[in-house]
């Protein structure tokens, strides 16, 4: 079993600093990044666990949702990671998403 703890503090720490941000800092696109992070997350934990199945893609629940979804897909992610080289390729695009994002 692949060690998946700096990818769910990665997610987390993330999601934390959404639910701190102004509603004018999610307007500016940090609710919008972080809904793309999800829905990469979503679909590549998908891909993982179905090869086979049409990934389905993560619904836009509004703005103040967007931490809780990066939190449900980055946790669903690393249910189903099984390398190291997958696990840090996760945390990178996190780091990269919460950059874009400004928090």
């Amino acid at each position: 079993m692949v060690d998946t703890t700096r990818l769910i503090g990665a997610v987390d720490q993330f999601a934390d600093r959404l639910r701190a941000a102004p509603q004018s800092r999610l307007q500016r696109g940090g609710a919008a990044e972080a809904l793309a992070l999800a829905r990469e997350l979503a679909g590549w934990a998908q891909k993982l666990e179905s090869p086979e199945a049409e990934p389905r893609e993560m619904p836009d629940a509004g703005m103040f949702a967007a931490a809780d979804q990066i939190t449900v897909a980055g946790r669903d992610l690393a249910v189903v990671l099984t390398t190291d080289g997958e696990v840090e390729e996760a945390v990178r695009a996190v780091a990269e998403a919460q950059k874009r994002a400004g928090v």
